[in-house]
This record gives C-alpha cells, sequence and structure tokens, in this order.
C-alpha cells in the first residue's frame, strides 16, 4: 500500500503529460483552423510578392 501512496504522490511526470497535452491541443487547433491559416499564408505571400516587385 505504500508504494501505490508513493506512485500517486510522485510528480516527476506532470510535466510530460502536460507538454503532450499542449501538443494535441495545437495539433487540433491547426487541424480546425487549416483552412484560414492556409488563406492567410497564401495572402501573406502574394502580398510579399507584390511588394518585393516595387523594391
Amino acid at each position: 500500500m505504500l508504494g501505490f501512496k508513493n506512485f500517486i504522490m510522485d510528480e516527476d511526470g506532470v510535466g510530460v503529460v502536460e507538454m503532450v497535452l499542449i501538443v494535441v491541443v495545437l495539433i487540433g487547433l491547426v487541424l480546425i483552423f487549416k483552412n484560414r491559416l492556409q488563406s492567410l499564408v497564401n495572402d501573406i505571400f502574394s502580398t510579399v510578392r507584390e511588394r518585393a516587385g516595387e523594391i
């Protein structure tokens, strides 16, 4: 029983779990807003190409 209590109180893996959850949330957001992100990036690059010709 003491081993189980020590296992529950151990916080070594908490940082790893938090990082995995953050990555999962970021991937989910990218998948949800994929079309909007693509159009935003395309607009940015087209603006850069247009203004690069002016220089």
